[in-house]
């Protein structure tokens, strides 16, 4: 990995860690100023909601002006809903803060996917790159909100029940933005891909025609799914078993971590993967998985779960990063990535809901063991992307 390309993804890993930030800071202070706990719910979801409506037209921004350009816009967006923040702690400005942040994060990635993967040219530097790549949210998960915690403790000056810790730190978190602006913006752009003269006008579900990238999506969708639900579930389950908070947290932690770490192990062994194998091999281990979760009654075995589902769902992105890149047409990567990040930020919205109701009807196992049947139903057609078709005997 060159060093242009290194500080474009650090820029990403920046504005990201400003959203991350934010979505730590943001509900603290409304429930600091007696908000309720519905109203922080409605605040956490801004910042996904911008991200569904927005994803499609940043995608055909990003195919029409490249990089620079849609990274300088979000760039503003995020440093100036934090500067709002700063100027006016208060919660309908929060919301607006929320949407901005959440929509330059979304934009960002767009971006940055679309720029690597144009800068890559074969399939195997593509599932190294998207590796590296993949592991920067994790990264500005951990950096945003640990650093945002921090000075929300010790740089509140103004004793119990000032808002000085948190203007600090969304001063710092206006900051960020800029710095990775100022990372880039010479970054070199590359020649635009003009679509085909001539042709009828082209929609972004028209991508949805195509077999190989409806089951690309379908996939992503599923593992996509599985990341929420875990996540929304198992303080429920752990809760059900008797586990104490911080022994739940610890649990959520290991996933994540076993997410970058193999992450981290993609680039060195991608030359052996195919995409599809990868793919379906991580649906068979997170179905079993699942399938034993709830059976799981000590802290240990669930934490051995927790790591297996870490491994097999953080393999997943480099994987369906590369194949999109190679199934779609070049002048409509932004779109396709749009598409794929609208529908799953819609899901991140939709699936909290729905997980909430069925849990509540069938019960927290019944609701491991059906995600986890819908994955397994997917295998077999994740195992045969990427591959020509049979030839007719």
């Amino acid at each position: 990995m060159n060093l242009a390309l290194f500080k474009v993804i650090m820029a990403q890993v920046s504005v990201h860690a400003t959203m991350a930030g934010m979505r730590l800071a943001a509900p603290l202070l409304a429930l600091q100023q007696g908000y309720s706990a519905a109203a922080v719910g409605i605040l956490l979801a801004l910042f996904a909601l911008t991200q569904v409506f927005l994803a499609l037209p940043a995608g055909r921004f990003a195919d029409k002006h490249g990089f620079r350009k849609p990274f300088f816009l979000s760039m503003l967006a995020a440093s100036g809903g934090c500067a709002l923040a700063l100027a006016f702690p208060v919660y309908p400005v929060l919301c607006l803060v929320a949407l901005l942040t959440g929509g330059a994060s979304g934009a960002v990635v767009i971006a940055v996917q679309r720029h690597a993967g144009r800068v890559t040219h074969d399939a195997l530097a593509l599932k190294k790159v998207f590796s590296w790549l993949a592991i920067g949210p994790a990264i500005s998960n951990f950096i945003g909100p640990f650093s945002t915690g921090l000075l929300i403790d010790h740089a509140n000056f103004g004793g119990e029940g000032s808002t000085m810790g948190y203007r600090v730190a969304f001063g710092l978190l206006a900051l960020v933005p800029v710095l990775a602006w100022s990372w880039v913006r010479h970054t070199q752009e590359l020649p635009p891909v003009r679509a085909p003269i001539g042709g009828p006008k082209q929609h972004a579900w028209d991508l949805l025609r195509d077999r190989n990238f409806r089951n690309l999506l379908l996939v992503n969708w599923l593992q996509s799914a599985c990341w929420d639900v875990h996540t929304f579930v198992l303080p429920l389950l752990g809760h059900e078993k008797g586990l104490s908070a911080s022994v739940i947290g610890t649990l959520l932690g290991i996933f994540a971590v076993a997410a970058a770490a193999i992450r981290l192990a993609m680039p060195l062994v991608a030359e052996r993967l195919r995409e599809g194998a990868v793919i379906s091999g991580a649906m068979a281990i997170t179905a079993f998985v699942f399938a034993l979760y709830p059976f799981m009654d000590s802290a240990l075995t669930m934490g051995v779960c927790s790591v297996l589902l870490g491994f097999s769902l953080g393999s997943v992105q480099p994987m369906v990063m590369s194949m999109l890149h190679q199934i779609t047409p070049e002048h409509r990567h932004g779109e396709a990535l749009g598409l794929r990040l609208m529908a799953i930020n819609a899901s991140s919205v939709a699936m909290p809901v729905l997980f909430g109701s069925a849990g509540a009807l069938i019960g927290v196992s019944a609701l491991f063991w059906v995600v986890g049947a819908a994955v397994a139903s997917g295998i077999r057609t994740a195992w045969f992307m990427g591959l020509p078709p049979r030839k007719p005997e």
